[in-house]
């Protein structure tokens, strides 16, 4: 998957970063490269976790699905 990240420097010579995407997706780095590298890991770690929730409301509730699609 292909995810637009928005980095920005902070006044302390820092980067701030997130992806606009996957809401509450954040993250930072001392360097552009830090920064890049940890934003990557937090996206990689949402979609984890948005998935086994998914795969535990389907568990919990009979009436619900989760069906993968490629994008």
């Amino acid at each position: 998957m292909i995810f637009d990240i928005i980095l920005e420097e902070e006044d302390d010579g820092t980067y701030s970063v997130h992806c606009p995407a996957l809401k509450g997706c954040h993250s930072q780095g001392t360097t552009r490269d830090d920064a890049i590298t940890n934003i990557r890991e937090a996206i990689e770690l949402y979609i984890e976790v948005t998935h086994e929730k998914a795969i535990h409301i389907e568990r919990d509730q009979s009436r619900c699905s989760v069906v993968e699609i490629v994008v």
